[in-house]
């Protein structure tokens, strides 16, 4: 047996898994109608909410649950062997056979026989409770799954291609659930409990994490982690991916590259942090960028970027850092742009000057359905904010700080498109006067639910062709005209 990452324990080892050692050790685990009766209304299956063993036979069931259960005691008997402050410097290798073979002679003295594919299996899931996040750690892998939501130990659900699937991992118990959780937050410096509910936070490769337990989380606690692409998708990938079009495209690169302002707006999961990184691929890297965002995601490729991140207070109250702080000093810095990941409060303001004052080419993104509703929010967000300004006053700052706004949204499908391209050009009285260059058209659905529409353009000619023309982006007038039926 290997003996580098044992505990140099003087006795020898325990004999059954439950010592009074391992007492405060976390457990770990592992149609239609029936009739034909004619009706104007149509009808559709909802998806029912079932347990996940419900699925397999009664076999695999007993099967999945011995494993669980012998999975915890051995999860027990690695935490009273192994050294667990040498697993830092320990490579993949060689902790693997070392669990292999405490798992091999506790099974021997416990007199469970395991075939080989069982014993694998338990082998893998042993090793990523002691270094990984458990049963959440295949999925994490899985590139297939944007999004992992967990709804107490029994339920986790996962998002592929925009649609939600219930798997069949599961938590051995609140516990456990509990653990992985702590085990998460408490690796960024931060923690959860009673007192403090809920808390965000980031994991080792940059996914968006998000907690709250009980007693708020009333049948256990709710996890929910939003997973960083490695590849960042670029505007070419969008485009073959049907986001929008080659026209809306260079579009774009004339109004980044020519250094308007632009906000990003859409609602939750529509896409807009993906947008905004595609958007900033056509910055120069001549310029200098300061990013702040409460959770790190952009993925910015240019050489000269400097990145921030909001910080929340600590136990006592005390140290928060707010974007807008961050927002304040980045004016100091020098900057050439700023993108702010999303403007949500008081931020706003500092903002709106920034882009006004010098720091023009900067992007945001904000919550809207669409691009009148982003002004509105704009607005609200600076009457929260606690300053008292005329409401023209307020309209004027936002015209005059916003060049266009970009709408992305998430269609019932689950598909993602860029469905408007909108721009600000000026006061009318008190009204701020918009224009929309490009939108999508929604024509139908196919039989199978997806969304049938086509981009077209509005027969508007940009607000900004003149400023296009004098940076050397002189667009076709064919971009503008609309699709022919």
């Amino acid at each position: 047996m290997f003996s580098r990452y044992k505990k140099a324990a003087p006795g020898a080892a325990k004999g059954t898994a439950a010592q009074p050692g391992a007492q405060n050790a976390s457990p770990a685990a592992a149609g239609g109608s029936n009739g034909e009766t004619k009706s104007y209304v149509q009808r559709r299956t909802a998806p029912v909410a079932v347990a996940a063993s419900a699925a397999v036979p009664d076999k695999e069931k007993k099967r999945k649950e011995r494993l669980s259960e012998l999975k915890v005691e051995l999860h027990k008997r690695l935490l009273e062997n192994l050294n667990l402050a040498a697993l830092e410097h320990a490579n993949e290798k060689d902790l693997k056979a070392e669990i292999a073979s405490i798992s091999a002679e506790a099974m021997t003295e416990m007199s469970v026989a395991l075939n080989t594919g069982d014993r694998q299996i338990l082998n893998q899931e042993l090793y990523d409770e002691v270094m990984g996040l458990g049963p959440l750690e295949p999925l994490l892998k899985d590139e297939t799954v944007n999004d992992i939501l967990v709804n107490g130990p029994q339920q986790i659900f996962v998002e592929r291609a925009g649609r939600l699937e219930l798997t069949d991992i599961t938590f051995k118990d609140e516990r456990h659930l509990l653990r992985i959780i702590d085990k998460i937050v408490s690796a960024v410096g931060r923690r959860v409990d009673e007192s403090n509910p809920y808390v965000d936070a980031r994991l080792a490769d940059g996914s968006r994490f998000n907690a709250m337990v009980p007693p708020i989380a009333v049948d256990g606690s709710l996890v929910s982690i939003r997973k960083f692409k490695k590849d960042k998708l670029g505007i070419d990938d969008l485009v073959r991916f049907g986001a929008f079009t080659e026209e809306m495209a260079a579009y774009l690169q004339a109004a980044v590259s020519t250094r308007l302002n632009v906000i990003v707006s859409g609602g939750t999961g529509s896409g807009k942090t993906t947008t905004l990184n595609a958007l900033s691929s056509f910055i120069d890297n001549a310029e200098r960028i300061l990013t702040i965002e409460d959770t790190a995601e952009l993925q910015l490729q240019q050489v000269h970027v400097g990145r921030m991140e909001s910080r929340p207070p600590n136990v006592e109250g005390k140290g928060a850092v707010t974007p807008r702080d961050c927002l304040r000093n980045a004016l100091r810095m020098r900057p050439d742009r700023i993108i702010v990941g999303e403007t949500r409060g008081e931020e706003v303001i500092d903002m709106l000057q920034a882009m006004n004052t010098g720091h023009d080419g900067s992007m945001t993104t904000i919550h809207a359905n669409s691009a009148r509703d982003g002004i509105s929010r704009l607005e609200n967000m600076i009457a929260m904010s606690g300053i008292e300004m005329p409401i023209k006053a307020v309209r004027s700052q936002i015209a005059s700080a916003v060049n266009l706004i970009v709408q992305a949204s998430r269609l019932q499908d689950g598909s993602r498109r860029m469905t408007s391209i909108t721009e600000i050009t000026g006061m009318e009285g008190e009204v701020i006067s918009m224009q929309e260059i490009f939108r999508y058209e929604r024509l139908g659905l196919t039989p199978d639910n997806k969304i049938i529409g086509r981009f077209t353009a509005t027969g508007v000619r940009s607000h900004y062709s003149d400023r296009f023309r004098q940076w050397g982006y002189d667009l076709p007038s064919a971009i503008y005209e609309p699709v022919s039926d």
